[in-house]
């Protein structure tokens, strides 16, 4: 019953760290003078992805065995999976929720739910479309030659690690200087909540707020971890079941919860940016660290799981650049996790 119990406290610790914790990083870009999107796929994405970061340079550098080695390369692979699945699907439910409070409430004579754009159709202009394609196309390519490396072996393998450093610090660089003319403009942010009653808050109030949610964050994440792993052989999970279907979603729950928040507020674009940025860095530091410290090799379940992480941001890809993402589709993309889960029931069988 305790781990129940601390497992609801942990996600609404999270939820709550990550209100805060967006609140700040949104007044973080504006200090820094970087591009709204910016905001979401680096410095939310950047801080978000740092737990799982941190879980796989534990894994591999202390492991002492193999086997305790390759839970870095099971977190490496488990992150971009339940980003591209549950965390895209769950924005897109959001999304539906919001139209249907967005209708109730004109029905009721009232104003429009935030700004967001009607769910029911394409989630953006043309020029949105592309912006979230480019990310798309960034990562696949990435994330193939991510899982090809898993099935051979030779021996400057782990030089290979220093690559994917180099195309994620190619891709901070393209965010950081991108074109600020696709910003929103007139966006008001809220009151920092370290300082509720400053139009323009203190620049260390910012910066700490970011970091006070981040510690946050980042226990309650690993408590959130631990608790799940406690509560999978009670429903009579098997430990290999809990790790590779259980897990990822945990260890990439602040995402799923800034998404959340962002699309609360009518902010669907930094929710998107914000999943596409850590599945960039999920894609490059995680692989970098696992190349250079491990031997990288990929068994069934694990290639199981890239080929259903290719898969969905494969369909994903083709409604952005076709011009047909809408909420229900994006929604859809959950349904690639239950796939995975299915797949699952034989190979470990």
């Amino acid at each position: 019953m305790l781990h129940f119990v601390l497992l609801i406290a942990c996600a609404v610790a999270i939820y709550l760290s990550c209100e805060w914790f967006v609140n700040a990083v949104e007044w973080l870009g504006e200090r820094l003078n970087v591009g709204r999107m910016a905001v979401g796929t680096i410095l939310a994405a950047f801080g978000t992805a740092l737990p799982e970061s941190v879980v796989t340079l534990v894994a591999v550098t202390t492991g002492a065995t193999p086997e305790a080695k390759n839970i870095g390369v099971g977190a490496a692979m488990g992150g971009p999976l339940a980003l591209a699945t549950v965390a895209y699907g769950v924005t897109g439910a959001m999304l539906l929720l919001q139209r249907r409070k967005r209708r109730a409430q004109v029905a009721a004579g009232g104003p429009a739910v935030g700004d967001a754009p009607e769910p029911a159709r394409e989630l953006g202009t043309p020029k949105d479309m592309r912006r979230l394609a480019k990310d798309q196309t960034w990562f696949l390519p990435v994330f193939l030659v991510k899982v090809a490396l898993g099935l051979v072996a030779f021996a400057f393998k782990p030089v290979l690690g220093l690559a994917f450093f180099a195309v994620y610090a190619a891709y901070f660089w393209r965010e950081i200087r991108g074109d600020h003319e696709e910003d929103e403009e007139g966006v008001e942010l809220e009151p920092l909540k370290f300082q509720p009653r400053a139009a323009s808050p203190a620049t260390w109030a910012v910066v700490a707020q970011t970091l006070v949610t981040l510690v946050v964050i980042f226990f309650a994440s690993q408590l959130f971890v631990r608790q799940l792993d406690a509560i999978g052989p009670m429903l009579g999970l098997s430990a290999s079941v809990t790790a590779l279907l259980l897990s990822p979603i945990a260890t990439e729950l602040p995402e799923i919860m800034n998404a959340v928040i962002w699309v609360r507020q009518g902010k669907t674009k930094l929710a998107l940016a914000n999943i596409s940025g850590a599945m960039m860095i999920q894609a490059t530091v995680p692989s970098g660290l696992g190349l250079l410290f491990t031997s990288w090799h990929f068994d069934t379940a694990l290639v199981w799981a890239g080929l259903i992480t290719m898969a969905a941001i494969g369909y994903l890809l083709v409604m952005m650049r076709t011009h047909r993402l809408t909420a229900g589709r994006l929604a859809l993309a959950a349904g690639f996790y239950v796939v995975f889960g299915l797949g699952l029931i034989p190979i470990l069988g």
